[in-house]
Order: structure tokens, then C-alpha cells, then sequence
């Protein structure tokens, strides 16, 4: 189930995605669930296959999640408008498939380097001479934060450093 948070961030923006498309060519956007529908279904089963991948990735907010989540989406969702008598053609593939790309991977991207700019400041943080942790101050030296991202540990495929990995996962 830890799977939850990431789904529901996800769903928002493929229900975002059906929102901007309608309004887009001037359709009502108020049936925005009936162009949301299959990619929701879709995106749902998604998480499941990510999950369920024998050499899966670990973390539903990582890269490699998001990728898997994204191209189960875009194929599901384009197989259900088709059987439910719904158009999928190629202009709206191509749509599609990079507009739930920027959104679906994209947040997961932004995420992981912010949690790669926090480890870099507090590995770079230091004790000042009042006593409070000040990386960035004169009392730390003329270090940066680009200097303790070249000593920081390498992230993974998924995009998770190693010391931000749970053990009990691996």
C-alpha cells in the first residue's frame, strides 16, 4: 500500500491531463472523466505491474516507478478508448504520450533532485563557530554545495542515492 501516495499524485495529473485537453479544443472540460477514465484505469494497473515486476523498482516515487507507471498508462489508456469506441489517433498518441511523460515521470524527476540537493546540504552542513549548523556560511570555508555533490554517494537506476535506500527493502 505504499504505493497509495504516489498513485493519488498521479491520478491528479492525469485527471489535469483530460482537464487541459478538453479545454484545449474548446470542449466542455465539466466531461473531463469521460476522457480521464481509461488512463486512470490504466494508470491503476500500472502501479500494480511496477509493483509486481520481479526485478522491480523499489520506490513508487522513483524514476524507474514512474516510467513503467507511464508506459502502462499511455498503452492502456489509449487500448481502452479504442474498445470503448473511443478514437486514439496519432496526433493524441503523440499528445498524450508526452504530455503524461513530463507529468507522470516529471514530478518524480523534480523529487529526486531535491532529495539529492538536501543530502548534498546536509552533508556539506557544519557546526559554526556560534554553535549552529551553517553550511553555507563563512564559517564553513569557501565549500559548496556543488563540492558536496561531487562527494555525495551515486544514485541508483532509480534515482535514489544509496544511503537514502531503506535496507529492510533490498
Amino acid at each position: 500500500m505504499r504505493f497509495v501516495p504516489a498513485f493519488i499524485l498521479d491520478a491528479v495529473f492525469v485527471l489535469v491531463f483530460a482537464v487541459i485537453g478538453r479545454a484545449s479544443h474548446q470542449e466542455d472540460a465539466a466531461g473531463f472523466l469521460v476522457t480521464a477514465w481509461p488512463f486512470l484505469v490504466a494508470l491503476l494497473v500500472g502501479h500494480l505491474v511496477a509493483a509486481l515486476l520481479p526485478g522491480r523498482p523499489r520506490r513508487p516515487w522513483s524514476l524507474a516507478w514512474g516510467a513503467v507507471v507511464w508506459i502502462v498508462t499511455v498503452v492502456g489508456g489509449m487500448l481502452l478508448r479504442v474498445v470503448s469506441g473511443d478514437t486514439a489517433q496519432v496526433a493524441f498518441v503523440i499528445v498524450a504520450t508526452l504530455v503524461l511523460g513530463v507529468l507522470l515521470v516529471g514530478w518524480r524527476a523534480v523529487a529526486a533532485l531535491l532529495r539529492r540537493r538536501s543530502s548534498a546540504r546536509a552533508a556539506s552542513g557544519s557546526v559554526g563557530d556560534d554553535g549552529s549548523l551553517d553550511g553555507a556560511s563563512e564559517h564553513a570555508g569557501a565549500a559548496s554545495i556543488d563540492d558536496a555533490a561531487a562527494s555525495e554517494p551515486a544514485a541508483s537506476d532509480d534515482g535514489v542515492a544509496e544511503h537514502d535506500r531503506d535496507p529492510r527493502r533490498d
